[in-house]
């Protein structure tokens, strides 16, 4: 136990490093990109960003099972030709969906912002979907050191490169993205490096491996389109408000989300670290170790929101042609509650115990919800704060479904701990909304003051666990 406990450390301390970085630069990048290229032209790079996200389910689920089956492995034993084989399949597969999607954008769209958009999607859409196959075998075989440094180098050069062009006066979208498919693109060669011994296998030993890559994809498919039915929650929200509002209003709350997103780099690095560990615990010990967990990090996605009204300020002051959608931040903000435990905790806990049809099903359903609220909100009432609001309830609806299901599961109550979770959100959520003070920063404090209060004894039964781990 002592030593996975120093593995666990270890491991955190290089994903939580690239991930400090990554929040670094897309500070940086949310704070001076906007204040700089204009209220459009940001609008067009959300967008790029927007259905970029939608990029990386066309393996189809192959690549997921990969890091399913093969989670909790050494590399080294590894049947290295199985994965050469593969690696090159997939290169033919994106490729090809590469040069249809930029085949059909010339087709069927005629603003040649749009046209563009599309086409640098087709790029991102290869390089990112092969270098997913090596990183998520970095990742399922705890080569957690690899990964973080292919994703600091992505990011870096990403950042330098945009960083250059706005000193030498280029303010230009078009530019912004160029420099995101060269970091990415140069990190794809790290990975490449990393995995040498995959990539650059005997060409006499490349096998045409159906059955497995299949095996793979059956495997990979139920989580993968859990991911997408998981993008696709918010996603509909934002094709409303993208579908109904203009590309400025699209890209105003789309830096809202943005700033809403950073805490979740963090707590998604955590989720990379602990989904091998938890592979190699005994399923006697995942009840004991999600409580414990749980505990320590609501307290610490809960005393988050303590900062929101400095932030706000913050972001006023330095971006005042984004005033208007700021202010929706105080709708938003709480999703950080709901999707960072969903994200570290609840999905974690379901591809561990190998519940991916559970996964897709209720994302699926959530899905269904997002699409009603969202047709009713934003196309029928046209309100878009109703329509922002939508994304927190249905974040919050998808947690409390699914953390139900882990607690049946693992048998152990989470009842009480949703209650804590809800009401808090509610709290500043209303105060937030109707305080535009530091009174409302003060009534959210005593809340939370009081449920540290009500969650004393959690806190206690963690140090004890932690201090028997430690010794």
């Amino acid at each position: 136990m002592k030593h996975k406990i120093k593995e666990f450390i270890s491991n955190s301390s290089y994903t939580l490093t690239s991930n400090f970085i990554t929040l670094l630069i897309s500070t940086l990048m949310i704070l001076i990109v906007p204040k700089i290229i204009g209220v459009e032209e940001y609008g067009y790079w959300q967008l790029y960003l927007f259905y970029s996200a939608y990029v990386g389910f066309l393996h189809f689920g192959w690549t997921d099972g990969i890091y399913l089956k093969y989670g909790g492995k050494e590399y080294r034993d590894l049947n290295k030709n199985l994965f050469f084989s593969q690696f090159y399949m997939l290169i033919v597969l994106q490729l090809f969906f590469a040069i249809t999607v930029s085949g059909v954008a010339f087709l069927i769209i005629e603003n040649p912002n749009r046209i563009f958009i599309v086409q640098m999607i087709s790029l991102n859409l290869l390089i990112l979907n092969v270098r997913s196959m090596l990183v998520f075998i970095l990742q399922g075989t705890n080569r957690i050191k690899e990964f973080a440094n292919i994703t600091i180098l992505d990011r870096l050069l990403y950042f330098s490169l945009i960083l250059s062009f706005l000193l030498l006066g280029i303010y230009d979208y078009q530019v912004i993205i160029l420099g995101d498919l060269i970091g990415k693109f140069l990190s794809l060669l790290l990975a490449i490096y990393f995995c040498r011994d995959i990539v650059f296998g005997k060409i006499n030993k490349i096998r045409f491996l159906l059955s497995e890559v299949l095996d793979n994809i059956s495997i990979g498919i139920k989580l993968m389109f859990a991911s997408l039915t998981s993008t696709l929650i918010i996603g509909v929200v934002r094709f409303g408000i993208e579908r109904n509002w203009d590309v400025s209003t699209f890209g105003k709350i789309s830096l809202t989300l943005s700033i809403s997103n950073f805490v979740m780099i963090f707590v998604n690095s955590l989720g990379i670290v602990i989904f091998p560990l938890l592979r190699r615990v005994e399923e006697n010990s995942l009840a004991k170790i999600y409580v414990n967990i749980r505990s320590l990090l609501m307290v610490f996605l809960l005393s988050l929101l303590i900062f929101y009204f400095p932030i706000k300020l913050a972001l006023i002051s330095w971006l005042p042609d984004y005033k208007d959608s700021i202010a929706f931040m105080s709708l938003v903000f709480p999703m950080i509650i709901f999707e960072g435990k969903t994200s570290l905790l609840i999905n974690t806990y379901l591809k561990t115990l190998r519940k991916e049809k559970f996964l897709l099903n209720v994302n699926v359903l959530t899905l269904i919800v997002s699409i009603t609220l969202t047709f009713i909100t934003a196309f029928v009432f046209e309100n878009l704060s109703l329509t922002i609001l939508t994304i927190v309830v249905l974040l919050a609806f998808r947690s409390v479904i699914a953390e139900i299901y882990i607690g049946k599961l693992l048998n152990i109550s989470v009842y009480k701990n949703i209650f804590f979770d809800i009401i808090l959100s509610i709290i500043f959520i209303i105060t937030a909304w109707f305080l535009d003070s530091w009174m409302m920063t003060y009534l959210y404090v005593l809340s939370y003051i009081l449920y540290l209060f009500l969650v004393k004894k959690d806190l206690l039964e963690f140090k004890k666990l932690y201090k028997k781990m430690k010794n």
